[in-house]
């Protein structure tokens, strides 16, 4: 798939409600979706685990999301855990995505202006709680 945009989105769960894929997947199929939409989520701890795998082949990032109306095609969709209250998430989860984001960044010939938060493509929404931009350019 053709990444163009990377988008970062949080759970807005409290901070001491530690799910994950296997949650969020079952939310989002309750719903009537057919998978979670994220292809990346990454727990309180900063473990990542792997989303949205329709054909069932391990390889998320050649899925189309469903994380973002309207921006779903050529982009990637990463969750957080957390963010009900405000921005509340561990310095470990900010590690991984740090990491994340670098990785592919580098694989998709993406730039920092590439990466946004959830509120920055829709207005009604204030996920992830935090500036994505200014994350982008404290960690990157």
């Amino acid at each position: 798939m053709n990444i163009k945009k990377v988008v970062v989105h949080c759970s807005d769960t409290p901070p001491n409600m530690d799910i994950g894929v296997t949650e969020i997947r079952k939310w989002h199929k309750d719903k009537g979706w057919s998978d979670i939409g994220y292809h990346y989520v990454i727990r309180r701890s900063g473990s990542l685990e792997f989303g949205r795998d329709l054909d069932g082949d391990g390889e998320v990032e050649d899925e189309i999301g469903a994380h973002v109306y309207g921006h779903n095609r050529g982009t990637l969709g990463i969750c957080l855990i957390g963010g009900m209250g405000g921005c509340n998430f561990t310095f470990a989860q900010y590690l991984t995505l740090a990491g994340l984001l670098k990785d592919i960044k580098a694989r998709y010939r993406l730039d920092k202006s590439d990466i946004v938060g959830h509120r920055d493509l829709d207005d009604s929404k204030e996920c992830p709680t935090f500036d994505v931009r200014s994350f982008i350019a404290e960690w990157d």
